[in-house]
């Protein structure tokens, strides 16, 4: 049996995607990791301390657990989060001594820096998921500080493989980074399709307690400049002015990171300029199987993001038999086949967003088409065929010599 250490330093599978720093990732870990476990690799992730009453060691499931590491206090900031690493990877290199692994599976910068030690210190292949890439936000408005650039640099050029979860993001890495395309490997994230899949959705919405007929946009994430949370509140105006008097927009999560706090006022005080306060549904982040409802009370998913490697909240919305309209960037250009599965916009324009949404809103034989395409496509990403093919890749660097670096 493969044993298998994941590193996310500052990303829990045990929190609840939406609060605060946690998101996508969080649920990435934690999906995966179950389904890897089930697939007969045992994992263990190790995740940076907190809060102070956190037990050392959380067995999940059979195969799957969650050892908390000590590193700076508890509540530090994620923009800290760079001061504390060595501390971390210094922990994390004792805690291996004494429970050896085969395999290294870094999530994010941070832990890639992490993992890059410990691969020297130990003579353990590397694995590298980032999830997000500093040269890419830089592309899209917002830039990262040189540390963290020079470090997935470096992440970059010593790891023995390199996941991307999309085709596009594979293209940036060359085309950024220069990563070897011999040690890229394309394996998309899952959908748990026990829970998102396609439903009633008066139902839904009787149980969330929103109006049975207003037209019911939906936005789900954290709440921070890159979600985008201002296009869609944008969007919103544009149809109310068009006609769509009672259309409602639903927003479910909470600031997220330093810029946070000033977003979430910056986006409540543009609904009120704009007079669509009395429009929107704020909604507090829920617990990752209770959003299928939320998305099945939905008549549009409006993802508007800068940028996204992937796009979890655009997958779920589609096993969910949700059309899904999104920004054409990132993995949401492979996750939504325009006019197939969803509506792809070109520019983060509210009034183009809006467009889109009206095209659906007033056709809803088009709107009940793509939502079906969508529920189709969805079908074929599971985490089960994720972990099966990371299962082979584990195996397979076991037998291989390391890449080798300068460091």
């Amino acid at each position: 049996m493969t044993e298998l250490a994941v590193v996310s330093l500052h990303s829990s599978p045990l929190i609840q995607p939406g609060v605060g720093d946690s998101g996508g990732m969080n649920v990435y870990v934690r999906e995966l990791a179950g389904s890897l476990a089930q697939a007969g690799v045992d994992t263990t992730v190790y995740v940076r301390r907190w809060a102070a009453d956190l037990p050392t060691e959380v067995a999940v499931e059979p195969g799957f657990r969650v050892v908390h590491v000590d590193a700076g206090p508890a509540d530090l900031a994620k923009e800290s989060l760079p001061e504390v690493v060595g501390e971390f990877t210094e922990s994390l290199i004792d805690h291996l001594r004494h429970r050896p692994v085969d395999v290294v599976h870094a999530n994010y910068w941070l832990s890639g820096v992490a993992g890059h030690r410990v691969k020297h210190a130990l003579d353990l292949p590397l694995v590298s998921t980032f999830h997000t890439l500093a040269r890419v936000k830089a592309e899209t408005g917002d830039p990262e500080p040189d540390r963290r650039v020079d470090a997935e640099v470096e992440v970059i050029g010593c790891s023995d493989v390199i996941l991307a979860n999309s085709l596009a993001e594979s293209s940036q890495l060359r085309r950024l980074y220069g990563a070897d395309p011999d040690r890229i490997q394309v394996v998309p994230p899952g959908v748990d399709h026990a829970f998102f899949a396609p439903g009633h959705r008066g139902g839904a919405r009787r149980a969330l307690g929103l109006d049975p007929v207003a037209p019911t946009l939906l936005f789900v994430g954290r709440i921070q400049p890159l979600k985008g949370l201002d296009v869609a509140i944008g969007a919103l105006a544009h149809l109310l002015a068009r006609g769509h008097h009672t259309a409602r927009l639903v927003v479910v999560g909470g600031p997220s990171g330093a810029e946070g706090p000033a977003e979430l006022a910056r986006v409540r005080a543009l609904a009120d300029r704009l007079g669509v306060a009395a429009h929107i549904d704020w909604r507090d982040p829920q617990p990752h199987h209770l959003l299928s409802t939320y998305y099945r009370a939905a008549d549009v998913v409006v993802v508007p993001s800068r940028s996204e490697s992937f796009g979890l909240v655009a997958l779920e919305a589609a096993a969910c038999g949700v059309p899904v309209v999104a920004a054409a960037v990132g993995g949401l250009r492979t996750l939504v086949v325009h006019g197939l599965t969803g509506l792809l916009v070109a520019e983060r324009d509210p009034l183009a967003f809006a467009d889109a949404i009206h095209r659906l809103l007033a056709d809803p034989r088009l709107a009940g088409e793509l939502g079906a395409a969508a529920a189709t496509r969805a079908r074929t990403y599971t985490w089960s065929t994720a972990a099966a093919r990371l299962r082979r890749t584990y195996h397979d660097l076991t037998s291989r010599v390391p890449v080798s670096c300068a460091a």
